[in-house]
């Protein structure tokens, strides 16, 4: 069997360290690249073509979900594993729209993570007992758009509409056309949901 090549992508150097170690005494599996974030990883994906990326998913300028449908879009035989911390189901399954072929946390045993690598690694789908329990328990809301993002964003902030207005530099009526398709899609009745739902499924980045 060929050494199943991996990338690890997460902004914890000592998490990449600690994962590389741990694979270094895996016979099968050779790390052949490490990132911090989303552009250094697709830069890295391109050059090393691993068979295998660990995707974080909170990361620092493009994140892990971006991350993982660019990956995809350029070497679609490569398979993403999403190891993350999330209490919630939206960022995952996001990553899993995206391309993502499995998503398991990163409080695993080690015999799991490796499971997993080699189950995504032969076309099979990897997802921890929690996850599923998450999904099923806490349905994830549909992906925002951009423009949806910085006004939910500046909602959290406590911005007013016209605060808003102001800041994107569009009118008043736009705002308030705005919020309410976001209230709609995300289920929020009001101001103080919407925040809320924002941070407790890390819809924004904070």
């Amino acid at each position: 069997m060929n050494e199943i090549k991996v990338l690890i992508v997460d902004d914890h150097a000592i998490l990449r360290m600690g994962l590389s170690s741990l694979l270094a005494t895996e016979k099968d599996i050779a790390v052949v690249g490490e990132a911090g974030n989303g552009e250094e990883a697709h830069r890295i994906a391109l050059e090393t073509k691993p068979d295998v990326v660990i995707m974080d998913l909170m990361m620092p300028g493009m994140d892990g979900v971006e991350t993982t449908r660019r990956i995809k879009a350029d070497l679609p035989d490569t398979k993403v594993l999403i190891l993350t911390t999330f209490s919630t189901a939206d960022g995952i399954a996001h990553a899993l729209e995206a391309g993502a072929n499995g998503a398991i946390m990163k409080n695993v045993e080690f015999s799991e993570f490796v499971s997993a690598i080699r189950t995504v690694t032969t076309g099979g789908r990897a997802m921890s007992p929690e996850i599923e329990r998450i999904m099923k328990d806490n349905p994830p809301v549909p992906l925002l758009s951009r423009r949806q993002s910085e006004i939910l964003e500046a909602i959290t902030r406590g911005l007013s509409n016209a605060d808003i207005a102001q800041m994107l530099g569009i009118s008043l009526d736009m705002v308030k056309e705005h919020v309410q398709t976001l209230f709609a899609k995300i289920g929020a009745a009001n101001r103080t949901e919407a925040a809320s739902m924002a941070l407790r499924k890390h819809l924004i980045k904070i």
